[in-house]
């Protein structure tokens, strides 16, 4: 499968790595924003640009018939770009696959599948401690930021403390950047705190994690609690699933299944290297 990377920050770089670890996978190329995208020749384009940036560029690729993994991380926006990349890939016969990180993405799927172990009750996903990579995207982007760092504090029962701290650019005021800060749509829903700082790659860590619990009931039998746990590079894991739903991409697009999907749309085993067959056995 041959395999581009559009974008080369920290996700790309982590996309970079996992391709050349594939046994089934070619790094054909790696764009920047300004590259010209009509020379790409691959399977896949990895969209690894800032999440406002995912529509343009797989929009675009989708027309020329490219397939195009994205790591877009707005939840409230991910049905609306799903609707508007589908139509796209369905006139040009291809697939795109949005929102594939961790969260969403790999998360997603394993909400879906204790919700279908247990129909009634309540998940909680308590992200951190961490750092967000696209709360930071966000933050850095804000007019007066020489640099940011958004750390994620979980609070318990799904909610979160933002804590953002900023290099300011000569002259800019700072209540001027904070209250931009707080406005945006990353930041409005949360507590955050906005802390100016002398140096923010002195407080810079990508570590990050989840707890994922979910409590309810199986038929009629209650007091069913599962919970899901990991610790993180938030670059390394979400460069390396974009990376497997790239092979899902063209597993599906050589299906002539067509069309924008979710994580949770895909079949399990189209994101693993090997034969049906292989993977039955060692897994099943």
């Amino acid at each position: 499968m041959k395999i581009a990377i559009l974008g080369y920050g920290n996700i790309g770089k982590a996309a970079e790595e996992a391709i050349k670890a594939a046994p089934d996978m070619q790094l054909v190329g790696i764009y920047h924003h300004n590259d010209c995208l009509d020379c790409i020749d691959a399977d896949v384009v990895l969209v690894c640009t800032p999440t406002r940036e995912v529509q343009k560029f797989a929009t675009l690729l989708a027309a020329r018939g490219i397939c195009t993994v994205d790591s877009f991380d707005i939840h409230g926006q991910i049905w609306s770009l799903r609707s508007s990349l589908d139509a796209v890939c369905q006139a040009n016969h291809t697939v795109s696959i949005l929102s594939a990180g961790w969260d969403p993405g790999t998360d997603s799927m394993v909400r879906a599948l204790l919700m279908a172990m247990s129909p009634k009750g309540l998940t909680y996903t308590n992200f951190g401690p961490g750092r967000s990579m696209g709360h930071t995207v966000a933050a850095k982007a804000i007019k007066g930021v020489r640099n940011a760092l958004s750390m994620t504090i979980p609070l318990g029962t799904g909610i979160h403390r933002r804590m953002v701290y900023i290099e300011l650019e000569e002259g800019a005021d700072f209540k001027t950047v904070e209250a931009a800060i707080l406005a945006d749509d990353y930041f409005a829903h949360d507590e955050t705190h906005v802390i100016p700082v002398d140096s923010v790659d002195a407080l810079n860590n990508v570590a990050h994690g989840v707890n994922l619990v979910r409590s309810g009931v199986s038929g009629e039998t209650h007091n069913q609690r599962f919970e899901f746990n990991m610790t993180i590079n938030n670059p390394a894991l979400t460069g390396q699933v974009m990376v497997s739903c790239a092979r899902a991409a063209v597993r599906m697009r050589d299906r002539g299944e067509c069309g924008a999907k979710t994580m949770i749309e895909l079949r399990p085993i189209d994101l693993l290297p090997g034969t049906t067959e292989q993977n039955i056995k060692a897994l099943v």
